[in-house]
């Protein structure tokens, strides 16, 4: 069974910084892009950050220069460093993962999503 499992979200004054993990476990072959996603209250998910399994980045408009994505290869694992937080980014934070898993013995491409962590920030 393939997992992606987030943590780090909570409460935040504006300002402030959090650092959202997310861990991918499983029979996974390989990891190529992963990313992050955010669903404020009210609204439909949107696009946060990614980053290559080379490590080339992309992100939104809103996070630019606030928001660092990184990710560790060895332990399957993606980071997004989150400075300089403001009210409008309080949203659940989503992991997302394009991979190649071994199922029922074959190769499959999956595309995996975390259950979210939730990110507040209010003063």
């Amino acid at each position: 069974q393939v997992r992606l499992v987030e943590s780090g979200g909570g409460l935040v004054q504006p300002g402030g910084s959090l650092r959202l993990s997310c861990a991918a476990s499983g029979t996974i072959l390989s990891i190529n892009t992963m990313g992050w996603y955010r669903q404020a209250p009210g609204k439909q998910r949107e696009f946060v950050a990614t980053i290559t399994s080379g490590s080339g980045t992309n992100y939104a408009d809103s996070v630019k220069g606030r928001f660092t994505i990184s990710r560790d290869n060895a332990e399957k694992m993606v980071y997004l460093q989150m400075n300089s937080l403001k009210p409008e980014d309080t949203a659940v934070y989503y992991c997302n993962a394009e991979m190649k898993v071994l199922g029922f013995g074959s190769r499959h491409t999956l595309d995996a999503w975390g259950q979210g962590t939730l990110v507040t920030v209010s003063s």
